[in-house]
């Protein structure tokens, strides 16, 4: 089974004031990238069409991209255009360039469940919280496709709530992603 691993990168970044994806050093984008790449050995980049500086920044972490104005139609878009161009896959995580915290094995440990035959996969803590990335097998692929606006694949997860492999851990990665120069602060591993 092959599971391609999904970095959205095509946020706006409105409360950040900047490209946030190129703030810090490494880059966020840059950090969050080889860490779906260590966990998944295979990542693209969703990206918005005219960002040069972030496509080559991700070319050198190693991730294959995809620029598609369809990022400007939200999450759900960008969504949607990843799992076309990586339609090869069994299976895909999904994960974000603004979370950059996310330990590799959590995303080790997604990536192993849609490998044992999970539909969906995800992290949770303790108190039940679901956190990032999110595995959808193959099996979710037209339900994928069919995204579309800003709202991502929530509705697909909550459809088989059911059916989700429950990633029990104390990551705290899983629930930080970078919306403030703030955020930065003392939040993000080397």
């Amino acid at each position: 089974m092959t599971v391609a691993g999904l970095l959205l990168c095509g946020g706006s970044a409105s409360r950040f004031g900047s490209d946030k994806l190129l703030a810090g050093n490494p880059p966020l984008a840059v950090r969050a990238a080889r860490r779906l790449l260590e966990g998944t050995g295979h990542a693209l980049a969703v990206i918005p069409p005219g960002k040069p500086q972030l496509r080559a920044a991700l070319e050198a972490a190693g991730c294959e991209i995809l620029e598609t104005d369809r990022s400007a139609r939200g999450m759900g878009a960008s969504l949607a255009a990843g799992i076309e161009a990586a339609a090869r896959h069994d299976g895909w995580i999904v994960a974000l360039g603004d979370m950059p915290g996310v330990a590799i094995a959590t995303i080790a440990a997604v990536r192993d469940a849609l490998a044992s035959g999970a539909m969906v996969a995800a992290p949770f803590d303790a108190a039940g919280r679901r956190g990032h990335p999110v595995g959808f097998s193959s099996a979710l692929r037209a339900e994928l496709l069919a995204l579309d606006s800003d709202t991502g694949a929530r509705a697909v997860v909550e459809r088989h709530a059911a059916r989700i492999e429950r990633i029990v851990t104390a990551d705290p990665g899983i629930f930080i992603d970078i919306d403030t120069p703030r955020d930065l602060e003392g939040q993000l591993p080397p």
